[in-house]
């Protein structure tokens, strides 16, 4: 997927910059063709005489040759390049290159680059979790770069591991994902997300603990494969931001339900992943529900619109609907029953009594069941993994 292909690897001031050796020998060992560009900063942690003899190219970090004075020509390098890595990436050089501060060569090379750019950030987890990095990076993802951190820094509720530049398996892994022809190439997915709030009065709701967390990894998976993704989101803080991403944001069930209804029909798959209250008040005051001293409240719940059952029931033939069962008891036999009631080719069991799995968590343990029979167990992993899988499995079937 990588043979032939030519990558501009820009590297940055970074103690990580180690890593760009074994990311070079990874590309050139898959068939790939590296010039790299290096900013002075760079030269500090790895030298260019290292980075030759990897690539067996001469190292491009000024402007003019110190030897000769030629010119080094960003704009070639931009239209030679068949996409561009900057790994690691600084804070510094990711606020360059969003904002166009070309003072170096990597910088120039970038602001000419015709072709995709992958990002790996690379910092402390402070410098990360700043606001100015991150207002930075979701700048270079509206830009139509491609940001790629590890699955702990995508989701984790901590700082632990937020900010550690992704290994070069993994990089490489992503672009050989983005340059592979994948079943869910040019395909348009609907994935709902979070929970939703069902208000009481003004100022109160009834909800869930979910997070979010494992819908977006969803999200992440299917454009790494170069599908394009309408993500109805309910009450969530997490943001993750591209290009093939339409994001649509919802409070209530019926919300959620009336843009799942009208979207599903121009996309090939929908994944039911959010946590829809089943119930909502029959009545919502309209001024906040004061307590009146130890008397009871009484709340009549009316149900909501079953987002998945509708689905099932629009669904055509060339289309792949896919739900999600969190369950507490008789998990297996009630997933079986909502697969089959709801009309799903596929539905994704996971269960609070798993240590790991369920809210919040960074993790997952899951058992897909197919309409066919078919089951499969997965072992707990990262939630970015778990969204991995169920997009290889989806992939299979469409």
């Amino acid at each position: 997927m990588l043979k032939g292909k030519k990558i501009v690897l820009g590297i940055t001031g970074s103690i990580a910059a180690y890593k760009a050796a074994y990311l070079i020998r990874a590309l050139i060992k898959k068939g790939a063709e590296v010039q790299v560009v290096i900013t002075p900063a760079g030269k500090e942690f790895i030298t260019p005489t290292t980075l030759s003899a990897l690539t067996n190219k001469p190292v491009v970090s000024h402007f003019f040759s110190t030897d000769d004075g030629s010119w080094h020509s960003h704009v070639d390098l931009g239209l030679w390049a068949d996409c561009m890595v900057v790994a690691p990436a600084t804070a510094a050089s990711i606020g360059k290159m969003a904002h166009g501060i070309a003072d170096n060569m990597l910088i120039t090379t970038y602001l000419a680059m015709k072709a995709p750019v992958f990002i790996a950030p690379a910092m402390d987890a402070d410098m990360y979790a700043h606001p100015s990095t991150q207002r930075n990076l979701e700048l270079l993802k509206s830009y139509g770069n491609h940001i790629i951190e590890p699955a702990t820094g995508f989701l984790a509720s901590t700082l632990e591991g937020k900010g550690r530049m992704e290994e070069p398996d993994e990089i490489v892994r992503q672009l050989e994902l983005f340059f592979s022809e994948t079943p869910f190439s040019k395909k348009k997915i609907l994935i709902t997300v979070g929970p939703t709030y069902e208000k009481l009065d003004p100022v109160r709701f009834l909800g869930n603990h979910s997070s979010g967390k494992m819908g977006f990894a969803l999200a992440k998976a299917c454009v790494m494969r170069g599908a394009s993704v309408i993500l109805i989101a309910g009450p969530v803080a997490m943001h993750y931001s591209h290009p093939l991403i339409e994001r649509i944001d919802v409070e209530s069930a019926e919300e959620m339900y009336d843009a799942a209804v009208s979207r599903f029909p121009e996309t090939a798959v929908a994944i039911l992943c959010a946590a829809v209250a089943d119930f909502r008040p029959a009545q919502v005051a309209t001024e906040k529900i004061k307590r009146d001293g130890d008397r009871p409240l009484n709340i009549e719940l009316v149900a909501n619109p079953d987002i998945a059952a509708a689905l099932g029931r629009q669904k055509r033939s060339d289309q792949l609907l896919v739900g999600f069962a969190l369950e507490t008891d008789h998990a297996e036999a009630n997933a079986q029953e909502k697969l089959r009631k709801k009309n799903l080719d596929l539905i994704v069991l996971n269960s609070l009594k798993d240590e790991g799995a369920g809210f919040k968590t960074d993790t997952n343990k899951i058992t897909l069941i197919a309409a066919s029979g078919e089951k499969k167990e997965f072992p707990l992993k990262s939630k970015q993994e778990v969204a991995n899988d169920i997009i290889e499995e989806i992939g299979k079937r469409i």
